[in-house]
């Protein structure tokens, strides 16, 4: 079972930006196409943006231009740069396999919140 842990999100004014990382617990994380996922209170959970173990990227219309996943195999982490944050943009983010299956953990996630 991967273990994931999430961290860098904080309070930022619109047009602000992040960077979230997450560090993930296993060797095997290089062979696993990843996401970063959001979810807003009272809505369900989406996928921001993937990244295949190639580097292949896609991202969500709502964050095309903004946002640049990335990954680093060496250190067994993910990263989503947030650039041009919006309001829209505060949820709580979580990384995972993408797509993550049943039996799939999912961590803490980090608190994002786009605010003047």
């Amino acid at each position: 079972q991967v273990q994931l842990v999430e961290s860098g999100g904080g309070l930022v004014q619109p047009g602000g930006s992040l960077r979230l990382s997450c560090a993930a617990s296993t060797f095997m994380f290089r062979i696993y196409a990843m996401g970063w996922y959001r979810q807003a209170p009272g809505k369900q959970r989406e996928l921001v943006a993937a990244i295949t173990s190639g580097g292949g990227t896609n991202y969500a219309d709502s964050v095309k231009g903004r946002f640049t996943i990335s990954r680093d195999n060496a250190k067994n982490t993910v990263y989503l740069q947030m650039n041009s944050l919006k309001p829209e943009d505060t949820a709580v983010y979580y990384c995972n396999k993408h797509p993550p299956l049943l039996s799939d953990s999912w961590g803490q996630g980090t608190q994002v919140t786009v605010s003047s």
